[in-house]
């Protein structure tokens, strides 16, 4: 790869970081080929983009982002320094839209693989320009709520006062009718007596 390629390759990996709200560093080491296909289909079903990635291709893409922490020293002359997350093979998973969908991919994948994703590892989890370790990842993150269950919260936070301005606009109506029927059922209740 000449140094143009690289340079459209990192730019190409900073604009998914860029456009992502959340992303996942996985270690795949040891999976066999059928683990990692039915690997990315689980993400793509779910809309995360998926790619193995370079470890100098990430770090060069987040030198300039909020995920600097995971990059370490890009010093020349074989110096070079990284977080542990950026070492070995690294498939790298990006959302889009639900910051915890890849975490929980990953988690349900493994429950449901067993054995066969017992190698998957996650490495690291880059959130809110944090980066995160692997297991607060599956603990924490894979526990967040999703993106429609927020939404779902948040209507219902804003409907409540209109609800309730409803319910109290209606009462006085109510407690009329109601006081109306007590008053009618007396007087024909009173009538018959008499």
């Amino acid at each position: 790869m000449n140094k143009t390629q690289k340079t459209e390759e990192i730019g190409k990996i900073k604009a998914q970081f860029d456009g992502s709200i959340a992303a996942v560093l996985l270690d795949f080491k040891g999976l066999n080929v059928g683990t990692v296909t039915a690997l990315r289909r689980a993400f793509k079903k779910q809309g995360i983009e998926y790619k193995v990635v370079k470890n100098t291709v990430i770090r060069h893409a987040l030198k300039d982002s909020a995920y600097v922490g995971a990059v370490g020293k890009l010093g020349g002359g074989g110096a070079r320094t990284s977080h542990v997350s950026l070492q070995g093979m690294t498939g790298v998973a990006w959302c889009k839209e639900d910051p915890s969908l890849a975490a929980k991919v990953i988690v349900d994948f493994k429950k449901d693989t067993a054995n066969k994703a017992d190698k998957l590892k996650v490495k690291a989890g880059l959130l809110g320009g944090q980066v995160r370790d692997g297991a607060w990842v599956e603990a924490e993150m894979s526990k967040l709520p999703g993106l429609k269950e927020v939404q779902a919260q948040l209507l219902a936070t804003i409907m409540a006062p209109a609800q309730n301005v409803v319910a109290i606009i209606n009462a006085p109506g109510q407690n009329l009718a109601y006081a109306l029927d007590a008053l009618k059922r007396k007087l024909e209740g009173g009538g018959e007596g008499a």
